[in-house]
């Protein structure tokens, strides 16, 4: 059997124990490190590791420490802290030659982008973003048959999402713009915008955008209009507020067909001249670091690679400035 990857992990709060239950039980991977600022999230990642019968993972309270002492005891790396850190612990992870996985949205700007690409192309490491739409199989499956011309020349996208999430996460982290990077777009809608990216398989040229945040510190609810360069059209809609739950829907118009696809590539819709197939539907992702060790072994596409993550930082970039110019349009220079 082939040696286990050994996996150290940068932010140790509840997505990571999430996933942890089933990392720690898979035969391809060794928990070998931890980081973590908070002494509780520290002990209940290492907790839930020995629960699962692996051994017990090395704590640290700074990232930067694990790095430097497990040099050469580790392969893999995978980061799940607020947003505004992503930047600085990706670079420093590329920078010591592991690859990386990393929790969406890969950073909260262009610049940060191009300095997380030149460590990448650097060390020549492997970084995946983990947004659950862009590794499902409905939406990678989209992407080939668009590409292959299947559904013809793309006319327009019209793309909402909505969650209770101004109340579902009133005090939280996500909700304080200094670590956040951002709103309810940044977070729930990232998964939106991260799906546009990747299914319209082109940058955008120019975008208006409007917010309002609602009596709160980030954007709650968001609107934007845009031209991407090449030639479509599109209209992205977010509502940070509503009642309890959360969806969303995502309708590519294109000369040959409509598609249908919700931002997590949970489910999709499409129709070809008059024919409407019926709706498929596929489990969204429950273990993640399968898909990223295929992409490491070069067995499937990088669809959250750092060039991706490049195209949507300057879409991000240009919704924040347009919204604060009250809508004026802006042109993205790629």
């Amino acid at each position: 059997m082939p040696e286990k990857l050994r996996l150290g992990v940068i932010g140790a709060g509840l997505k990571a124990a999430e996933y942890a239950a089933s990392w720690a039980t898979m035969p391809e991977i060794e928990f070998a490190a931890l980081a973590d600022t908070t002494a509780a999230s520290r002990q209940r990642l290492i907790d839930v590791c020995l629960a699962a019968g692996a051994p017990e993972p090395t704590s640290f309270e700074d990232y930067r420490r694990m790095l430097a002492e497990m040099r050469g005891e580790l392969d893999i790396v995978y980061i799940s802290t607020p947003h505004a850190f992503h930047a600085e612990q990706a670079t420093a992870v590329a920078e010591a030659g592991l690859d990386l996985f990393l929790e969406k949205p890969m950073v909260t700007t262009v610049t940060e982008a191009e300095r997380l690409i030149a460590a990448q192309k650097k060390s020549g490491v492997t970084i995946v973003t983990a947004f659950q739409g862009g590794l499902s199989p409905l939406v990678l499956d989209t992407r080939r048959r668009a590409l292959a011309g299947e559904f013809g020349e793309l006319i327009a996208i019209s793309g909402m999402i909505w969650e209770s999430w101004s109340s579902n996460y009133d005090g939280h982290w996500k909700q304080q713009p200094e670590i956040s990077g951002g709103g309810f777009m940044f977070d729930t809608g990232a998964h939106m915008m991260n799906t546009v990216c990747l299914l319209a398989n082109s940058d955008f040229d120019s975008v208006s955008a409007y917010m309002a945040n609602h009596g709160k510190k980030v954007d709650i609810s968001t609107a934007v209009s845009a031209r991407l360069k090449n030639g479509a059209l599109a209209t992205l809609t977010a509502a940070g507020e509503g009642p309890p739950g959360c969806a969303s829907y995502i309708t590519f118009f294109y000369s040959k067909a409509i598609v249908r696809i919700d931002a997590w590539g949970g489910w999709r819709e499409i129709s070809v001249g008059r024919n409407a197939e019926p709706r498929e539907e596929a489990e969204i992702l429950g273990n993640p670091m399968k898909n990223f060790l295929a992409i490491r072994a070069g067995k499937m596409e990088n669809s959250g690679s750092v060039e991706m993550g490049l195209r949507f930082a300057r879409l991000w970039d240009a919704i924040k400035e347009s919204a604060a110019a009250g809508g004026a349009s802006v042109r993205i220079v790629a």
